[in-house]
Order: C-alpha cells, then sequence, then structure tokens
C-alpha cells in the first residue's frame, strides 16, 4: 500500500532554512548547519554526489539510506526544483544536474505558466502541476504502481501536505543549533502526537531523528 513520506530538517528552536534565500542559496544561509549531519553520510555522497568511497556511517547514515527505498514518485515545490533562479527560461532544467538523484517521475508544484514534461537521464521525469495537493498527491500515486510517494519539499509544499493530513510517515532531523530565524515548522500542526506514532534516536553528529508513523486502522 502506497504511503506518503517526507523528510525534514529542523533546528532546535523548530526552525527551518527559510532565511536569505538567493539564486547562491535557494535553501537559505542556514541550510548548511541544518544538513551537515545528513550531507556527510556515506548514502548521500554516493546517491548526490556520485562518491561512494568516503562519508559517514551509523545512525545518520542509515536514515539516509531508507530516505531512497521504496520510493516511486516524487513531490516538491517550485523553489525546491529551481524555477525560480531562472524563471522565463524554458530551457531551465533544474539545479539538480544532468542526473537528478530521483529516478521517479517528479511532480513540481508551480503557480507560473505550464511547462511541459523535462525528462532526465537516470529515470527522472519532471512534470509541473498547478493544481491542489490532493489532486497531484493522486496522480503521484498512481505513477508511484504501489510504490511510495515521497514529499520532497519545501517547507511551504511540506507544512500543505501535513496541515491538509496526508502524510504517513514524517522524519525530522533536529540540528543541534538554535535558528532563531526562518520559517516555524510546527505551527498550526498541534496534536501530531496524537495521529501517530513518535520514536527518536540520536546519533553521533548531535542529530535527533524524530519519526511520525501513522498506524493502520484495525
Amino acid at each position: 500500500m502506497t504511503r506518503v513520506r517526507l523528510d525534514l530538517f529542523s533546528s532546535l528552536d523548530g526552525r527551518t532554512s527559510t532565511a536569505g534565500t538567493s539564486p547562491e542559496s535557494p535553501m537559505g544561509q542556514d541550510w548548511g548547519s541544518l544538513t551537515a549531519g545528513h550531507v556527510t553520510t556515506r548514502t548521500f555522497r554516493e546517491r548526490v554526489f556520485g562518491d561512494p568511497t568516503s562519508g559517514t556511517t551509523g545512525v545518520d547514515d542509515s536514515y539516509a539510506a531508507a530516505h531512497f527505498v521504496g520510493v516511486g514518485a516524487e513531490i516538491m515545490g517550485a523553489a525546491m526544483f529551481g524555477l525560480h533562479a531562472f524563471p522565463d527560461d524554458p530551457d531551465w532544467k533544474g539545479w539538480w544536474g544532468d542526473q537528478p538523484p530521483f529516478g521517479t517521475p517528479v511532480y513540481v508544484l508551480t503557480h507560473a505558466a505550464s511547462r511541459p514534461p523535462i525528462p532526465m537521464a537516470g529515470g527522472t521525469t519532471f512534470h509541473f502541476r498547478s493544481t491542489s495537493v490532493q489532486d497531484v498527491l493522486a496522480e503521484a500515486t498512481e505513477a508511484a504502481g504501489g510504490l511510495d510517494v515521497r514529499v520532497g519539499g519545501g517547507i511551504s509544499t511540506a507544512r500543505a501536505f501535513l496541515r491538509a493530513g496526508l502524510v504517513d510517515d514524517l522524519h525530522v532531523m533536529i540540528a543541534p543549533v538554535v535558528l532563531d530565524r526562518g520559517t516555524r515548522l510546527w505551527q498550526d500542526l498541534r496534536g501530531l502526537e496524537l495521529t501517530h506514532a513518535v520514536t527518536t534516536e540520536v546519533s553521533d553528529s548531535g542529530t535527533i531523528h524524530v519519526t511520525f508513523t501513522r498506524q493502520s486502522a484495525a
């Protein structure tokens, strides 16, 4: 059965990296400090940088590896694709490189004018949609063919799916930093622990891995 999965980064004070965004820092100036434990893992370095010979192992790497398993389709916002960098360039293919690390259909939510699909090396095809999160999820679920649908972010897209109650498995990587700026991750999400079982695990990097898992109906 298809489940909707979401992985997010947060600071100790529940903030995400949305301050100081620019074409050079599309995910915000604090992105590096929030993701340090993740981007140094062996899995991330192999899947994103093509380097299978270096990187950390252990708790952080086990979660990084799980991130890529069993996904049949991806949903992301326009900013995560990189549409804001060159919004008027019809030839712009995003900032994920010639072979993005997805290997599935990817549905990009955008308010911009409709664009044709962009097939990429490695099995990724970007599709652009301006529909509701419910409609794009239905399309992604069908495309996933029984595998899971992963909501990739950014934070506005992620929170839209969370507020709509559509996320079955949420994994939050809480970095050992205090930002005091950026979007509040948990705003308007009171009671999530009542609908999902919660687990926590701390890695050697100091990252706290918190998971919320919706329980199947009896």
